[in-house]
């Protein structure tokens, strides 16, 4: 009996377990290694942390999902891999064999090369770290609404704008329900580049810097994050390499996207960030019994930003060529869209919509298109 081994329960990954609960494989042994029962979906976060949606609305419940496609499901860590013995090596438990691998287990912010990064800065991902960090701020706040909030968040990319105004909208919500005046929260946008979005289209950039400096998010653009530290028990110092030094309560991390480090231990062939190269099947270039897809994997044909449309856009192909491979017939190359359609919450039921050179601002109606498409994405998995 093959063991066809999923590790990360991604968005490709998901969509590829209820395929396989749709289309079950006969004669397969189908496991799936995570290290929680559900998985953020990345379109809601925000409007999570907005208070727009609740948990369950933005999680996918993976237990249900490896119950709808009989797999095993290991709750671990993956930590590394064996390639000579097919093997997964997990934090927790005996390693797991294979014959056909697959790898969405996403990324991580880089925060290596700045210190007092990893020790005081909240990445955004592991999501579920950040949201227990960003329930405690709540809670405190909520307790203490007097009490004034700075919050730092280094990043100007869409993941870091969209994390701003969806932090905003809910403190001053708290605020307004204390009757407290919402100048009693301050919030700092970095961002070493001089343009805000600097890989999107002028368009985006223009409209989406208008919302942010209107709302009274403050924006250090061309600014390097150069050291975080405690300057007393409570404050943080957010020290850039032009000179600025901004006190706060708490920093958010939401830089560029990299690899875990095990990765690259394992003899798979990587780019320069230690993203897995795959070809057109989402094969990997060194190991053909390995696949990839998600953010972790970087398309040598057809390198895309670190978006999740195309996570989603992939699971489908990708379900299909583990189910090829396992059947000795031929795989299918998949090309993904060159542009795509970019919705970009503002945190107040408002959206920017964006695809090319063509940019739309905020409004109430793209929310709700935004609202729609991300609800009915959910509703497979609630089935």
């Amino acid at each position: 009996m093959p063991d066809l081994v999923l590790v990360g329960g991604g968005h490709s990954h998901a969509i590829a377990l209820k395929m396989f609960g749709i289309k079950p494989l006969p004669g397969v042994s189908l496991t799936l290694i995570t290290p929680a029962l559900d998985t953020p979906y990345s379109g809601m976060l925000p409007g999570h942390i907005a208070g727009l949606y609740n948990y369950d609305e933005c999680h996918i419940n993976l237990s249900r999902l490896a119950d709808f496609a009989h797999a095993h499901l290991y709750i671990d860590r993956a930590i590394g891999l064996d390639l000579e013995n097919r093997q997964v090596i997990c934090a927790n438990r005996p390693a797991v064999n294979f014959d056909v691998l697959s790898i969405d287990i996403g990324s991580t912010p880089a925060t290596i090369s700045v210190p007092g990064a990893a020790e005081y800065a909240i990445p955004a991902k592991p999501v579920a770290k950040l949201l227990e960090c960003w329930y405690e701020l709540l809670q405190s706040v909520h307790k203490n609404p007097q009490q004034p909030i700075k919050i730092a968040i280094v990043g100007g990319g869409v993941g870091g704008v969209e994390l701003a105004l969806a932090m905003q909208a809910h403190l001053q919500q708290l605020l307004i329900a204390n009757q407290k005046p919402i100048q009693n929260l301050e919030i700092h946008l970095f961002h070493r580049h001089h343009k805000i979005l600097p890989h999107n289209h002028n368009s985006v950039q223009h409209q989406v810097k208008q919302v942010v400096t209107s709302r009274g998010i403050k924006l250090h653009l061309g600014e390097s994050v150069s050291q975080i530290k405690y300057i007393n028990e409570e404050l943080l110092a957010v020290k850039c390499e032009l000179g600025l030094v901004v006190e706060c309560d708490k920093v958010f991390w939401v830089t560029q996207a990299s690899a875990p480090d095990w990765l690259k231990t394992t003899g798979l062939g990587t780019d320069e960030q230690g993203f897995i190269l795959v070809n057109d099947t989402l094969q990997s270039q060194t190991h053909p019994q390995v696949f990839a897809a998600g953010d972790i994997a970087t398309m040598v044909n057809h390198p895309r930003p670190k978006a999740g449309v195309f996570a989603v856009r992939q699971g489908k192909p990708l379900f299909e060529n583990l189910q090829r491979i396992i059947l000795g017939k031929p795989l299918k190359p998949y090309i993904p869209q060159q542009q795509y359609l970019s919705l970009i919450g503002t945190g107040d039921k408002r959206a920017i919509a964006t695809k090319g050179a063509f940019t739309l601002p905020p409004h109430p109606l793209l929310w709700c298109w935004k609202d729609w498409i991300d609800r009915r994405f959910m509703k497979q998995f609630s089935r």
